[in-house]
């Protein structure tokens, strides 16, 4: 891992719509160089929900899971967070507990940042603290936009759209098609759709069967994106968009 450049080995850039790929150069490797560097596992635990907001995250080279607890003791999914986002940022500058717990997915590295380097660094970088606001309002309109199709669409038709997303943003290119990139239990993925669990079982087999995506254990593949394109009636714009990662 080379700390300090402008990319990360094997990536042409930081993935799109994180943090720091909307910094300029000179502003990302001052970030970079915040805080104390941190190896990560599948599984681990970066932030828990309820502890104080002492410090933030940036996922250097890392994919996490964010989840809440229910209150019938289930985990609920609500987010994906990647390489070059940061997280528990909110806690950490309005001084309150969090609100979720954030998850390891993988093999990677982060930097834990306090409070006594954040703040002074956001005040000397109008810059970034400006981006910051950008991607917190990205955030909140995709949250906005699965409200939407919660109420707007049954769920296969949620699970089409959500799984089109993390293709394009997190997915490889494999023999059979490509991925989705994200290990996923279906009780997950039935949080992340806002549907019950045997109702998204039932929707993965209606796909299968239409040969637009296969699955085996807690592995998920997209063989026709045009076609879980169709069943998400996604519209020409958010083709194009995902169509690029095919």
């Amino acid at each position: 891992m080379r700390d300090h450049e402008d990319q990360l080995p094997g990536h042409a850039s930081w993935p799109p719509g994180s943090l720091l790929s909307c910094l300029s150069p000179h502003i990302r490797s001052a970030l970079l160089r915040l805080g104390a560097t941190v190896a990560v596992s599948p599984g681990d635990r970066i932030l828990r929900e309820g502890e104080p907001g002492t410090h933030l995250v940036l996922l250097r080279d890392a994919l996490a899971k964010v989840t809440v607890n229910m209150a019938d003791g289930r985990q609920a999914l609500l987010a994906i967070r990647v390489t070059g986002d940061i997280v528990g940022e909110i806690s950490a500058l309005n001084d309150t507990a969090r609100t979720a717990t954030v998850t390891s997915c993988g093999e990677g590295l982060i930097s834990v940042i306090h409070k006594r380097e954040w703040h002074p660094f956001l005040h000397d970088h109008p810059e970034a603290a400006l981006a910051l606001a950008k991607t917190t309002a990205a955030r909140f309109r995709w949250a906005n936009r699965r409200r939407i199709d919660f109420a707007s669409y049954p769920a296969r038709i949620r699970l089409a759209r959500v799984l089109a997303e993390l293709s394009m943003t997190h997915g490889e290119r494999v023999p059979s098609g490509r991925t989705v990139g994200i290990t996923l239990t279906q009780p997950e993925l039935a949080t992340l759709c806002g549907a019950a669990e045997p109702t998204i079982e039932k929707a993965l087999r209606e796909l299968r069967e239409a040969a637009v995506l296969q699955t085996g254990y807690r592995q998920i593949i997209i063989r026709d994106l045009p076609g879980l394109q169709r069943f998400a009636r996604l519209s020409n714009a958010r083709r194009d968009w995902t169509r690029k990662a095919s």
